[in-house]
């Protein structure tokens, strides 16, 4: 990846090799030597502009947290019988602990950093198949919207959501839709969860969106519904398929507020 810092010195140095060294030192009020520093770097990286990256300026030796054996061991078995509890939690547990045999409980935070220098001490749920074997457990990466991605014309990004309604007694999804870029919204109630029920819905905005764009970014949360048929869907128009954090409804914030 190359920042604007090194897109910055790339200039600079272009500069340098067109007007030579006084006018660039004048133009940009830089010293010789950060000059020459840059030229070093670039030449070292094969002439690469990623070579002006800013490295990394962490410290080689990191002071190591030092804590109590008996708390370390406290800590793994409340994880061990309690899989994956929350470092709050843990702490209204651990401080009781700490207290009987007059230790200074760290907090919430630190416990935290305690569980990641500990590996995790994460307990993740074991698939077995019909022969009693353990099947291996395959996560499903997401794609994830870019942070500094923007919609710059009509289809570039589109946004699906579902707000489920109870009227009469009987349930009632409304699946919506939005353009990101022209605000063009619309929404179709149905009786269905299902991602048949998502896939047809899309194919419905594909027609009525009365712009002439192709789709290209679709981006929904992480609903059952936005699965199997919706995504295969996704996958025959080879469409890119983004994903929002669990429970981080800002990522979707332009459909939220069509929602209401």
């Amino acid at each position: 990846m190359i920042t604007q810092k090194a897109l910055h010195r790339a200039r600079v140095l272009a500069f340098q090799e067109k007007h030579g060294i006084e006018a660039t030192l004048e133009a940009f009020n830089i010293k010789r030597r950060t000059l020459f520093l840059w030229k070093k770097k670039q030449r070292e990286a094969g002439g690469k502009i990623e070579g002006l990256n800013d490295k990394s300026r962490a410290p080689r030796r990191k002071r190591k947290r030092i804590w109590s054996q008996d708390i370390i061991a406290e800590i793994k078995r409340l994880r061990w019988n309690h899989p994956n509890l929350s470092k709050e939690k843990l702490y209204a547990e651990l401080k009781e602990f700490c207290d009987k045999n007059s230790l200074v409980c760290p907090k919430p935070r630190t416990i935290g950093r305690l569980i990641i220098d500990l590996g995790g001490l994460r307990i993740f749920p074991q698939k077995i198949s019909h022969f009693g074997r353990i099947k291996p457990f395959k996560r499903q990466k997401a794609l994830r919207k870019p942070k500094d991605f923007k919609a710059k014309y009509p289809g570039h990004c589109i946004a699906l959501d579902t707000i489920e309604k109870i009227i009469d007694g009987k349930r009632r999804y409304v699946i919506t839709f939005e353009d990101l870029f022209t605000r063009f919204g619309f929404a179709l109630e149905t009786t269905s969860h299902a991602s048949l029920a998502a896939a047809e819905f899309f194919n419905l905005c594909c027609k009525v969106f009365p712009f002439s764009f192709a789709f290209m970014f679709v981006l929904t949360d992480n609903g059952s519904e936005f699965k199997k048929h919706f995504s295969e869907e996704l996958k025959n128009l080879h469409l890119t398929y983004y994903h929002t954090y669990p429970k981080t409804p800002k990522m979707n914030a332009h459909l939220e507020r069509f929602n209401r």
